[in-house]
């Protein structure tokens, strides 16, 4: 599979999109905003301990306050309790950058234990964005401090070493632990990203040391900050595509930005130089993301109806809590048989819904009805391909088998906002909830209130103003509305038409004789 990445800089806005075989896999945009956060590094100060959450809220400069859950207060010495929260589990993931692990374990905090007996109000605290903030919710906070670099994820909390999953070769595991064992000079942790596999001992080394030049800036920083402050900025959303995705996944990065380019051959030079020559600088008239057909791919994934190939097509429905997908067989009917039918477009829904989740970002609880199939090896045919077309997000899911009534339930790691809450907002018109009143249902709700106050109105004629999509349906096809409302009133109607009226306001006044 041939990937390459794309990078279109623009003033106050940075896009990367990730294209795999000329398709649009992944969308990541930088906005200089507190979407941006996930990774930073903060001294904090506690503003509230709640024992009833478990949870307690931080201060870390934001508008909102960021939270932290008992759970998440790990390997920092809190009211001499160091002892009652150094207990171990037996394995870890790296919860800011999405690594994978196994072999590790890390300080966590003991269940039975109270938020309040480890933290006070006031305490200042170091913590790092585990979450952006979402919608109402603040960010979220963790103890666990980790500082990412090319090959390796430092842990200062942590004294075991992970590898990822992704290295699958035995032979190759026990290498990298073996030298990452004999290379620390330190207690600190260490995660070996997918991008070690097959590195050699001295730039292991030089990645070592780079973090921990890194981690002692931090804490000094920490020392003599007031809170809340800054401690340490993730990298722009440009260098972390580098970091995380041209050194490892994509042949070649394209970007139309000088500055940009040229930042990102400095970070190269530091990490990788050989793959200074993979990177390019576009200076064509055509923005860059015309150039790749991208702006359709994007607009499209903002829509909730995707249509198939098939003829079939998927309906996307986010909610505060969960995100519900549904496949229908639209159009497509087939050439054998139903269950053949059926089989056909769900196994096409499984690819493209995978597709869509990993472009649209999406995150937290996730179910997706697929159309009931009475065979149970067809169940299991769409399973298998819904979790192998999973195989290439890079986000940790956790999927259950296809329940009786065809639906997959799943989570998928979240750690920032979907692309529809990066690039969309609530409709002014229905204020999010998705629909508008019907035409009729607004004429019968105003001839209703005349009629209401019908008994108050003096005058010898009532005025109706109103929107003027319910002006032309009162005039024509609801026009017996307001014949009988004159009936019954005694008074004529004037019907007074306003664009400056959403469609489900109207104004009634009463015109009195001279």
């Amino acid at each position: 599979m041939h990937k390459q990445i794309v990078i279109n800089v623009a003033e106050h806005e940075t896009r990367v999109a990730l294209l795999e075989d000329g398709n649009i896999a992944e969308l990541l945009i930088e906005r200089g905003d507190v979407s941006d956060i996930a990774g930073n590094i903060y001294k904090g100060k506690v503003q509230r301990v709640l024992p009833g959450m478990h949870a307690a809220f931080v201060d870390i400069g934001l508008n909102q306050a960021a939270f932290i859950y008992v759970s998440d207060l790990i390997g920092v010495n809190y009211n001499n309790n160091i002892e009652k929260l150094l207990m171990y589990s037996n394995e870890v993931e790296d919860t800011i950058h999405g690594v994978n692990i196994e072999g590790s374990a890390s300080p966590a905090i003991n269940r039975d234990w109270q938020i309040e007996e480890l933290i006070t109000e006031g305490q200042e605290i170091m913590v790092q964005v585990a979450k952006a903030p979402l919608g109402t919710k603040g960010a979220r906070v963790i103890t666990n401090i980790s500082l990412p670099g090319r090959f390796l994820v430092l842990m200062p909390t942590s004294d075991h070493i992970g590898i990822s999953r992704r290295i699958e070769d035995i032979t190759e595991r026990n290498r990298l632990k073996d030298m990452v064992e004999s290379l620390r000079q330190n207690d600190f942790g260490y995660i070996v990203r997918t991008a070690g596999e097959g590195v050699q001992e001295e730039k292991l080394a030089y990645e070592m040391r780079f973090l921990n030049n890194l981690r002692e800036n931090v804490q000094k920083k920490y020392q003599s900050a007031s809170a809340p402050s800054l401690l340490h900025k993730e990298l722009t959303v440009s260098l972390r595509a580098v970091r995380d995705l041209l050194i490892h996944e994509a042949e070649k990065l394209i970007i139309d930005s000088r500055s940009g380019y040229e930042s990102i051959l400095s970070f190269l030079d530091t990490f990788m130089p050989s793959l200074k020559s993979s990177v390019e600088l576009y200076e064509g008239l055509e923005p860059i993301f015309d150039v790749y057909n991208l702006e359709g791919d994007i607009s499209r994934a903002l829509k909730k109806k995707v249509w198939l190939k098939s003829g079939g097509y998927i309906v996307i429905e986010q909610t505060e809590a969960l995100v519900a997908v549904d496949v229908n067989t639209g159009s497509y009917v087939g050439k054998h048989n139903l269950e053949e039918t059926i089989l056909k477009t769900n196994l096409e829904a499984a690819r493209a819904v995978a597709y869509q989740i990993r472009l649209r970002d999406i995150g937290g609880i996730i179910v997706i009805d697929f159309i009931d199939m009475e065979k149970k090896s067809n169940q299991e045919k769409v399973f298998n391909a819904f979790q192998e077309a999973l195989k290439k997000d890079r986000s940790k899911t956790n999927i259950l088998p296809m329940s009786e009534m065809g639906l997959i339930q799943m989570t998928r790691k979240r750690t920032k906002k979907p692309l529809t809450r990066v690039l969309c907002e609530s409709c002014f018109y229905c204020n999010g909830e998705g629909y508008l009143t019907s035409r009729k249902t607004i004429c019968y709700n105003i001839y209703r209130e005349i009629l209401r106050d019908s008994h108050d109105i003096m005058g010898g004629k009532v005025t109706l103003r109103v929107n003027p999509e319910i002006a032309e349906i009162l005039h024509g096809e609801e026009n017996h509305i307001i014949i009988s409302l004159e009936r019954i009133i005694g008074k004529q109607i004037v019907i007074y038409s306003s664009s400056q009226l959403h469609m489900e306001e109207f104004d009634v006044f009463e015109i009195l004789k001279d």
